[in-house]
């Protein structure tokens, strides 16, 4: 997930930059500041990425079984009235 790394850490040091530009401070005032705002925004986002496929999993595991209980509920129903 390199392109969510380079979103997070391109976040964290946005908002970082933008909080300092909101108070009227240098833009890299305290520089160890951006860096930990990289590191925050580049694990955030990777987590952001990790849930969403977590979730689009899980998602298609829910889909797949109600799909099942749907041909059960119908299929089966007709069968039983032959």
């Amino acid at each position: 997930m390199p392109s969510a790394t380079m979103i997070g850490v391109l976040l964290g040091l946005g908002t970082q930059m933008y909080s300092n530009a909101l108070r009227k401070l240098p833009h890299m005032r305290h520089p160890w500041e951006h860096v930990l705002g990289m590191g925050l925004g580049a694990i955030f986002a990777n987590q952001l990425a990790k849930w969403d496929v977590k979730l689009k999993e899980d998602l298609d595991k829910m889909l797949e079984k109600a799909k099942e209980a749907n041909e059960r509920r119908y299929f089966e129903a007709d069968e039983d009235d032959d």
